[in-house]
């Protein structure tokens, strides 16, 4: 991602100027209750992204107030090829609700659009070559309790580029403090575990030719129905 241009506007860098040096870990700090949305079933949200480089830095980078990382834990992956791993997050502005963003140690990356409405969020489902393609897609269902849409976009370039949306499906439930689901391989190509809108049914979504397919694997009881799925044993 080090061929995208860096935005700084959006943080305050609290190190020395940004090296060569790789991201090794990432976490999220200065909890906050200034965005009162509470979707993960509590009023904290978080201010700040922690990253630990390679080289024993440490680098802040710090939201306005009006922005929030609204999220479960930020997720370390290559997105752009180059070997290195960037840190994906969901950042949450308070007046256009969240969007997916991509941070590097120099500042953010990419980013998807923001939804455009306060309070209005997403979970992500997926960071991998979806298709073996050779390039990397980033999921999320946008708004997992109204709209409950899988979109997929494509890293490239010139930035994010939508790929295929999906209606009627869910990795989230209004409260529950972690995102269900995830990516598996068994033996078949990349699959998108995630629920039915109505949380009845265990699903697998792949992505072919730029289009979603879903197929059910089964019923939805519990917590175990996704790991039995995760575990290729559904």
């Amino acid at each position: 991602m080090r061929r995208l241009a860096a935005s700084l506007g959006l943080f305050t860098l609290l190190s020395a100027s940004p090296s060569s040096a790789e991201i090794v870990a990432a976490r999220y700090a200065d909890p906050t209750t200034r965005y009162a949305h509470g979707v993960l079933g509590d009023a904290i949200e978080y201010g700040t992204l922690e990253l630990t480089l390679d080289d024993g830095r440490t680098l802040r980078l710090i939201l306005p107030e009006s922005r929030v990382f609204e999220d479960t834990a930020p997720r370390l992956a290559d997105v752009d090829g180059d070997g290195h791993p960037e840190v994906v997050v969901v950042e949450t502005d308070s007046a256009r609700g969240a969007r997916l963003a991509i941070y590097g140690e120099t500042g953010l990356q990419l980013a998807t659009p923001f939804i455009g409405t306060r309070f209005r969020w997403l979970a992500p489902a997926a960071i991998a070559d979806l298709d073996g393609d050779g390039a990397v897609e980033l999921a999320y269902v946008e708004k997992p309790h109204l709209a409950k849409t899988l979109r997929v976009w494509r890293v490239s370039p010139a930035g994010f580029r939508p790929v295929a949306t999906l209606a009627g499906v869910s990795n989230h439930r209004i409260g529950d403090p972690e995102i269900s689901g995830g990516l598996r391989e068994c033996g078949n190509g990349p699959e998108m575990i995630v629920a039915s809108g109505d949380w009845t049914s265990v699903m697998a979504v792949t992505l072919a030719n730029d289009a979603l397919t879903a197929r059910r694997l089964g019923d939805l009881v519990d917590a175990d129905s996704f790991a039995a799925a995760m575990d290729c044993k559904m």
